[in-house]
Parts: structure tokens; C-alpha cells; sequence
């Protein structure tokens, strides 16, 4: 099969990928509905695939590598683009060599090509996103407490970025000595760009008029402040984009507020971490907008499931599903039927069903191994 117009433009070499046949040969078995392609980002050395694809059955859970690339030191977030053919990775090191990169997906081979690489200017970006115009990849970079805008050319390569300097602190001494960004993301209606500060107990907030360029003018970001102590960490929007959802990190809890006008008002928070673990990391609702699933880590490892009031958007904690340890990030199908889990300490993604009445998740049994993986995709 031809690789398109852009693979063409990328450099280096793709890399063949084994089992393509295999994974072929058993989509044929399956609907095309139910086959996913899976991507996922790790902790991982330059020299091994820090990034591996996975054929996916989100009826089954089953999982079946097709692929990976090497190259990038930690590659533990990513983003794909909408139409599949580009992916962001962030490569989580130190402040001289934390990087975003551009990579080109060919879904007809199976086949990821490392095309572009800049550095990001902060230290271990642990996040990244695309603006709603695509003009802009932004990072946020846990250390430093720094947010990048890499402008994107045509062909989706990466210009040297705008950078925003933060600081602040927050009552913990060892976890909020200075601003720590962990999430970066937009408001519903377009307006905003908005991080999470875990270091300052703070959601910042860019006003998206007046343009990525000038993002490194912190007089213009306003924020809403959460709790003392908190540490949020990322967030998630209901459909109707009156409700956001945050994890906080240190507290373990899930905040919900709601958003009018530009502006952020807490309306509830309900323990996530009942076990005082200080390790909260991901949030997501699922398809259906019924269930809210957060993930906690280092004591009691699992998922805090909750449902949530069609009417007014707060929350009830209704079950806890146990996972493998250090359960960082996780995705649930387009068809809300299973959940992938990527549980770094046990090298590891764990697939979960779920009950779609009830919420609740049962392990499977299926899943993949992989070395420290922290982010799943699925498409």
C-alpha cells in the first residue's frame, strides 16, 4: 500500500512492525465496529518502543500488538489528531532536554515515524493538547512550573515556543514548593485555556483572544482557587460544558464546579482516595455521561467509581474497582463497554468491563504487557 503525501515529508525511518498479519486475520473475525486501534506512552529509554499500538477489541478487551516506535526518552503523554494521521508526544526529562514531538501514523501499515522535535523550554512536560484552531501544541511542564505554545506548520511541525512562567506554592512544603502545571485543556465554549496547578492550589485561565503569542504575559491569566492543599491535578467536562470535574492529587478528592461566564464556582467535593494516599491522577465520565471514574495510586491502587445526577451534575460514590499498582491513566471505549488501564508498577494494561446500568467494573482477564506504561488512546 502507498504511504500518504505526508508520510513522504517525514524523516527517518519507519520501523516494520510485527504481527500485522496475525491482527488482520482476526479483525476479519470481528465487526469493524469493535476493532480499535490502542496507542500507548511510557517511561521508557530512547533505545525501546516507548511508544506501542495495540489492535483492540472494545467488545472483548482482547489486545494485540501491531507496532511501537523508539527514539524518544519517556514519551509518557500523548495526543492523537483528529483524523488519526499525526501524534504529539511529549518526552518527560529535564529542563535541557524535555521535548514535544511530532509523529506520523500510517494506519494502512501499522507504521509510527518519528518526523519532528523540539524542546519545550520546562522541565518534565507531563501533558499536552492541541488548541481548538490546531495552530498551537501546548505542554504543561510539572517542574519549573512552566506552560509552552509550539506554533504548527501546515505540515504539523513544531516552531521553538512562547513560554509562561508561573509561580506559587501551596501548604505542602515537599509537594508545593513552586507552581507544578499538570494539565492543560480549553473551555467548552472556546474561550479560555486553562491549567491545573498542582503546586498552587489553582485552576490559571488564559483568555484564547488575545492569541498564543502572548501567553508568556501572566498579567492577562486569571484562575480559580481551590482548597489549600489540594493539588489538582486534571479534569474532565460534562457534554453540556456547565460542569467540570477535577481531580485533586494531595486530597484525594473529586471537585465538581460548575462554569458560567467565564468563571469556575465549586459546587461539590467527594472523596476520590479514601485511603489518605496522595496519589490521585486521572478522571474521565463516561460516554454516556452517567458514571465519573477517578484513578488513585499508592495505597489501595484502583478506580473511585461515582454516578451523576443528570439534572444537576454532582456526584455519588457508588463502588471501588482495585487495579494493578500505580494505576496513572486510563480510557474507556468509544462504546463505554470496557476500560484499558495502564498500571505502571506492574508493567502492565489491564482491561476492565463495565456495566453500563450500573456503572461497576469486573476484570476481564485480558490486557498487554508493557514496561511502565502511563497513557492510553484509543480510536
Amino acid at each position: 500500500m502507498k504511504r500518504n503525501a505526508f508520510l513522504a515529508l517525514c524523516m527517518g525511518a519507519s520501523l516494520a512492525m510485527p504481527g500485522i498479519t496475525s491482527c488482520k486475520q482476526q479483525a476479519a473475525e470481528n465487526t469493524g465496529e469493535d476493532m480499535l486501534t490502542m496507542i500507548v506512552g511510557s517511561y521508557a529509554p530512547a533505545q525501546e518502543e516507548g511508544i506501542r499500538l495495540f489492535a483492540f477489541n472494545q467488545r472483548t478487551g482482547q489486545m494485540d500488538s501491531i507496532g511501537g516506535v523508539k527514539g524518544i526518552e519517556n514519551p509518557s503523554f500523548l495526543i492523537v489528531t483528529d483524523d488519526h494521521k499525526r501524534i504529539y508526544a511529549v518526552g518527560e526529562n529535564g529542563s535541557h532536554n524535555s521535548t514535544a514531538h511530532l509523529i506520523a501514523y500510517d494506519g494502512d501499515n501499522h507504521t509510527l515515524t518519528v518526523c519532528d522535535t523540539q524542546r519545550v523550554e520546562g522541565a518534565a512536560p507531563c501533558h499536552v493538547a492541541l488548541t481548538p484552531d490546531s495552530t498551537h501544541l501546548l505542554t504543561a511542564n510539572y517542574h519549573g512550573g512552566r506552560g509552552s505554545a509550539l506554533s504548527r506548520g501546515k505540515d504539523g511541525r513544531l516552531e521553538p515556543p512562547t513560554v509562561a512562567q508561573f509561580s506559587g506554592s501551596g501548604p505542602d512544603s515537599t509537594r508545593q514548593e513552586q507552581a507544578h502545571l499538570h494539565y492543560i485543556y480549553f473551555s467548552p465554549d472556546g474561550r479560555y485555556l486553562m491549567a491545573n496547578d498542582l503546586g498552587s492550589d489553582c485552576i490559571r485561565m488564559f483568555p484564547l483572544e488575545k492569541g498564543c503569542e502572548a501567553l508568556s504575559d501572566t498579567a492577562v491569566w486569571t484562575q480559580a482557587t481551590l482548597e489549600p492543599g489540594s493539588g489538582p491535578r486534571h479534569a474532565t467536562w460534562n457534554k453540556t460544558g456547565n460542569r467540570l470535574y477535577v481531580i485533586d492529587e494531595l486530597k484525594g478528592d473529586v471537585v465538581v464546579m460548575g462554569y458560567a461566564d467565564g468563571k469556575l464556582s465549586q459546587l461539590q467535593s467527594i472523596q476520590a482516595d479514601t485511603a489518605g494516599a496522595r496519589g490521585s491522577a486521572d478522571i474521565h465520565l463516561s460516554p454516556d455521561g452517567r458514571h465519573l471514574y477517578a484513578s488513585n495510586r499508592l495505597q489501595a491502587d484502583g478506580i473511585a467509581i461515582f454516578n451523576v445526577d443528570e439534572a444537576t451534575g454532582l456526584i455519588t460514590r457508588i463502588g471501588y474497582q482495585p487495579t494493578g499498582p500505580h494505576p496513572r491513566n486510563f480510557a474507556i471505549s468509544p462504546n463505554g463497554r470496557v476500560v484499558g488501564v495502564a498500571c505502571r508498577d506492574n508493567h502492565r494494561i489491564e482491561v476492565y468491563s463495565r456495566n453500563e446500568q450500573t456503572g461497576l467494573l469486573t476484570p476481564t482477564g485480558e490486557g498487554a504487557e508493557m514496561k511502565r506504561p502511563v497513557v492510553v488512546k484509543m480510536w
